[in-house]
């Protein structure tokens, strides 16, 4: 993934669960984050469309869990934000003429999905609410 979108919306989350019936807006939770209110708001439309948060708009607008931390998962929050593999991406054009280069991507391929399965598997065991209480 080598990229900070699962730390943002760990805290995001983190953020919501600790204060779990306010409504938040993007301008505290970016000024946690130290980043963008904008950024915020789009990784927020992300982890709405997962149903992880809901959001209002509006002068009394925020945003919230959509359900119990103890009921969200990390391997959900992962999910809704990975966008590649925790090793990264393949070579796009290695050399077909060479022994290795051929067959070089169907091997990461498979080397890749591996490492990725047992991160989603280690994360699946932990909730929301449990990273929650590391902060109390």
């Amino acid at each position: 993934m080598n990229n900070t979108r699962f730390a943002t919306a760990i805290h995001i989350l983190t953020l919501l669960a600790d204060s779990e019936e306010e409504w938040m807006s993007s301008d505290w939770i970016a000024g946690s984050i130290n980043i963008n209110p904008v950024m915020v708001r789009k990784e927020i439309g992300v982890l709405t469309k997962a149903g992880l948060v809901e959001s209002r708009k509006g002068k009394v607008g925020g945003s919230k869990l959509a359900k119990r931390s103890s009921d969200i998962r990390l391997d959900e929050i992962y999910l809704a934000v990975k966008n590649s593999d925790v090793l990264g991406k393949k070579n796009l054009k290695p050399n077909v003429l060479c022994p290795i280069g051929k067959n070089i991507n169907q091997k990461l391929g498979s080397l890749f999905s591996e490492i990725d399965n047992s991160v989603i598997d280690e994360l699946h065991g932990k909730t929301l609410e449990n990273f929650v209480k590391k902060f109390s």
